[in-house]
Parts: C-alpha cells; structure tokens; sequence
C-alpha cells in the first residue's frame, strides 16, 4: 500500500470538543509527529454537552484559529447545520467521534444515546452521501468518512480469546447497543450507496483532557480530594487500556491509509483488572506527590456492580499492525504517570469543566447556535 494514499484537505471533526476528539485536533495540530502530512482545515463540531469543553483547545484556537482551525456550536443532528458545514468549508473527510459514550448513563437515561449515537450517525452519513454526489450521480472517490466506535459491541469475553474484526456483535448495554447502530449504519452506507468508508474499534483510552466520570480520572480526582475510591462489584473486570496518543495515530493511518469499507480494531495488548489499576493508580500518585499509598489505598470502596457490566474486553489489533505499520509507542505505566501529572497540572481545568465556566469563554468567542 502506497504511503499516504489518501489527501485530506477539509476535515470535519465531530466531537472535536470531546476527551479523544481534543487530543486528536492536538496531535494533528498541535502535538503530533505526523502533522507535517496536514495542511489541510480542522473544522471542529461540538454540541458543548457537559463533557465537551472547547476551552481545552483555547491554544490551538489562539494559533490556527481563522486558518487551520475553525470550531462550530451545534449537534450532528441538526441537518440543516450539518450541511451548511459540509457547503462552507468544502467537506471531503469526516472523522466521527461525536458520541454519548458513559455506560452508567445509557443506563439511567438511554434515549439522549439513541438521538446522539445513531441519528446523529445517520445525519452525518446521509449529508456526506447528498454533498459527496459527483456529475454522474455516484459518490466521489476522494472523500472519507472515518467512523470512531468501540470494543464494547462485541460483549463480553470469557478467561481468554480477542476480539477481532469479524467477531459477531453482541451489545450489552444501551450505549453498546447505540454504538452497535451507528457501526451497522456506516457499513450499510458504504454497501448500499458505495460512501468510502473506514471504521476502528478501539479499547478502553485514557490520557489528558478525559471528562472526570471516566475510571482514571476519577479515581486521580478523588485521590487529590481525599474522597473514596468506588470499585464495582469484586474489581476484578478486566480492560485493555490505550493511551490516547496511540489511539489518535492509529487513527490518522486508517484515515490516510487504510482500505475503504474495512474496519480496524485498535488496542492497547494491556490487560488490566480494575482493582490492579487503581492500585498501581495509587503508588504512581502517592509518589508524585509525597503522600501515603497505604493511605490513600485505605478508601477504596467497593461498591454493587451496575447492570450487564461485561467481564473482560481484549482487542487482538494485528491487522492493524500488518497492514498499515502501527504499534503503540506509551507503555501503560509511562502513559499513568503523565495523565496523572498532567491533572496534578490542571485544577483549573478540572473545576472549569466540572462547573460548566468555560461555557462563559464559548460565548465571547463563538456565536452561539
């Protein structure tokens, strides 16, 4: 396969205000090694629901604002606001991690999933299959739309095995199953109308920016706050976690590289209880901070599992591997202990975002919608 096969010029983000969307307009932008292969426009659509927060891109803003970066307040399920994004700016590539995605509020409250994660998915698909039309009715050949879904519709693995691309689905909870949808969805547009599509199913990520309900974030918060640290059910369902940073890449050569109408499994090949990873959580900040593990260990608290909590997820990603030359590069520890600095860092962001403050910096510097 030939390197950079494909040339994207006008990229629409979805979710781009969102934990993995942030760090991906970052490492295009801003952070990554592989940017030099951009110059193209990010333009970044975000609902501002309570775990997307623009201002964690303030930097990129006051940088390639006007230019390279252009943020746009609305929801993908707005037609009428999604196509006048894709005529504006020209559109040929979306990448689509627009998603409500916390289990525990799929499970209180599943309809914002289904409005989000599957209308919201056919919104996007059904603008790029009316604006991607060339003069004789079929879809343009230099356009994508790059799919970002989950590990979670497979289910839930027993002892041993991988998930790999054809394994058969089998969502376990309202965001699963919405998640599920929209991958069904995106493969029958690219079956039914030819839309070039990519999709990847990634693991459990974790780094910089993640909303603070999230495993490691929150345990880090509670930590500095002196709060209890919550566990579901024994501790021992176990993940296999990915640093942001990788995840991004592996998504940049999918979107660059990978065959149309295939989908791509990425993962971290690290397998981790939860009990196991809060404890490691615990040593890592009791040493970055001067304080008592065994302290801190003395909050955990175990509390009543949630419903159809799946046991054990684990990505087999050497597709990816072979097939497009991607690896990870942040070994789990390295990767904890600079999510863990970086919060140590970032109060400020934590109770900005946690307040809902920065919203007030939205609407000096974006026209509200």
């Amino acid at each position: 396969m030939s390197i950079n096969k494909r040339k994207l010029k006008n990229i629409l983000v979805t979710g781009g205000a969102g934990f993995i969307g942030v760090n991906f307009i970052r490492f295009i932008l801003g952070e990554g090694t592989e940017r030099t292969d951009f110059s193209g426009h990010i333009i970044n659509l975000d609902a501002l629901t309570y775990a997307g927060n623009v201002a964690s891109l303030i930097d990129i803003n006051d940088k390639y604002g006007g230019t390279q970066y252009f943020f746009e307040h609305g929801n993908i399920c707005d037609m009428d606001l999604v196509e006048s994004i894709f005529k504006k700016y020209d559109i040929d590539t979306v990448v689509h991690f627009a998603a409500e995605s916390h289990v525990d509020r799929s499970i209180l409250g599943p309809d914002a999933f289904i409005k989000t994660n599957v209308m919201g998915t056919f919104t996007l698909l059904e603008t790029a299959r009316n604006k991607w039309k060339n003069t004789s009715g079929g879809i343009c050949d230099d356009v994508l739309f790059h799919h970002v879904s989950t590990d979670e519709v497979f289910g839930s693995l027993g002892e041993t095995g991988f998930f790999t691309e054809t394994t058969p689905y089998s969502p376990r909870s309202p965001y699963s199953a919405s998640k599920a949808s929209s991958d069904h969805l995106v493969m029958s547009y690219h079956h039914t109308y030819s839309l070039p599509v990519t999709l990847s199913n990634c693991s459990n990520n974790y780094g910089p920016y993640q909303f603070p309900e999230k495993l490691i974030p929150l345990m880090i918060i509670n930590m500095l706050e002196g709060k209890p640290l919550p566990v579901y059910g024994d501790g021992k369902n176990i993940r296999d976690w990915l640093y942001v940073a990788d995840h991004n890449n592996a998504v940049w050569k999918i979107m660059k590289n990978g065959n149309t109408g295939e989908t791509y499994n990425v993962g971290g090949d690290n397998e981790w209880e939860n009990i196991k990873i809060l404890n490691l959580l615990i040593d890592i900040f009791a040493k970055s901070t001067g304080t008592d593990a065994d302290k801190i260990r003395s909050t955990i608290t175990y509390v009543k599992d949630r419903p159809g909590h799946d046991r054990r997820y684990a990505i087999d990603c050497s597709k990816i591997k072979s097939n497009l030359g991607w690896k990870q590069i942040v070994n789990f520890e390295e990767g904890l202990e600079k999510t863990i600095a970086w919060y140590l860092s970032n109060s400020e962001w934590i109770e900005r975002i946690r307040s809902g403050e920065y919203k007030n910096w939205v609407k000096k510097n974006y026209t509200e919608r």
